[in-house]
């Protein structure tokens, strides 16, 4: 009997532990090849930087080729898409950013849910924007820009480097709080929005001040103000809209490494743990910073929770300044 029993015991515990075991070994045998990292952007903007940042350091600890492959296009649909069709064995992620949650409230037929097809892995940084005028503008507050446009209906513009961009929501919000209705241009990226601005063919964009610290530095821009509750680290000078007349205003452009649904959860902690010590690294911290960015961080379940109060808070500015599905 106690021979039967002992038996028993032992197939309970090999029965208990073998799943964890093979956890425990897809998560060390992975990557078993080479990497695939998605940048729905072009070469050169901060989402591509910040992309390749990760990439780099990742490939080195884990001593594997990490690909990274910019897939541009409809409004970052087209990069969105290749990740949640990837294969979900966590060798396919990418860095998405804000439009992510923007999506299903302006962009028709999208071939993906932003929910269920994808898994968060982890936080990147969040970036505040600032707006900046042409020094010849006569404004130098968030109410003096607002005031601005309220003296000359239908002749106030703003640009943004992409529809569903930071810059693009966070002005439609000022118009939203500020009663008035700045028109908006989209651009296919930072350059061509500032160039105009420069050119006095519109009067205002929100952009990361990495793009436009130069110009600003050089006094071709003057800055008008961030949008987070706090100072930009970067701008400390510079007010945000909540102190300048806009009370509770606080939007920021966010970066987070995506994987398409049901990797193995082995695999996604591995993935998380790596970004979390990558973007804890001294030397990573200091370049985040230069951009602008702000180190984020934290488990896949928190970034999950962040996500879809995004969309909630998205979607109801979305439905109150008309934006709708097209």
């Amino acid at each position: 009997m106690r021979t039967t029993l002992a038996v028993l015991g032992l197939l309970v515990a090999c029965a208990g532990t073998t799943p964890a075991a093979a956890q425990d070994k897809d998560a060390a045998g992975f990557p078993s090849r080479p990497m695939r990292w998605i940048v729905p952007v072009p070469p050169g903007a901060t989402t591509d930087i910040l992309s390749r940042m990760l990439a780099q350091k990742m490939g080195e600890a884990w001593n594997q080729r990490i690909v990274v492959d910019n897939r541009s296009g409809g409004a970052y649909v087209v990069g969105s898409t290749i990740i949640a069709r990837a294969t979900p064995d966590g060798h396919t992620v990418g860095l998405l950013l804000s439009p992510h949650a923007v999506g299903p409230f302006a962009i028709k037929d999208l071939p993906y849910d932003p929910i269920k097809d994808f898994q968060p892995i982890g936080l990147v940084a969040m970036v505040p924007g600032v707006m900046v005028t042409h020094p010849s503008i006569p404004v130098s507050t968030i109410q003096d820009v607002i005031a601005y446009a309220k003296a000359r209906p239908g002749k106030a513009f703003y640009g943004s480097p992409g529809q569903l961009s930071s810059g693009h929501m966070s002005m439609e919000l000022v118009n939203l709080m500020g009663g008035v209705k700045i028109t908006y241009i989209g651009y296919p990226g930072g350059a061509p929005a500032i160039a105009d601005v420069l050119g006095g063919r519109i009067q205002f964009v929100i952009l990361g001040p990495p793009a436009v610290m130069g110009h600003l530095q050089t006094g071709k821009l003057k800055a008008i103000g961030t949008t987070a509750a706090k100072r930009s680290p970067g701008l400390p000078n510079v007010p945000t809209f909540a102190e300048s007349g806009l009370p509770g205003f606080d939007t920021s452009e966010w970066y987070g490494v995506f994987a398409p649904a049901n990797i193995p959860r082995p695999v996604l902690a591995k993935l998380n743990a790596e970004i979390n010590r990558i973007i804890a690294l001294p030397d990573i911290k200091e370049r985040m910073l230069t951009l602008g960015a702000i180190p984020a961080g934290g488990t896949p379940e928190a970034f999950s929770a962040f996500v879809k109060r995004e969309m909630e808070r998205w979607g109801k500015v979305a439905i109150e300044v008309g934006i709708k599905p097209n």
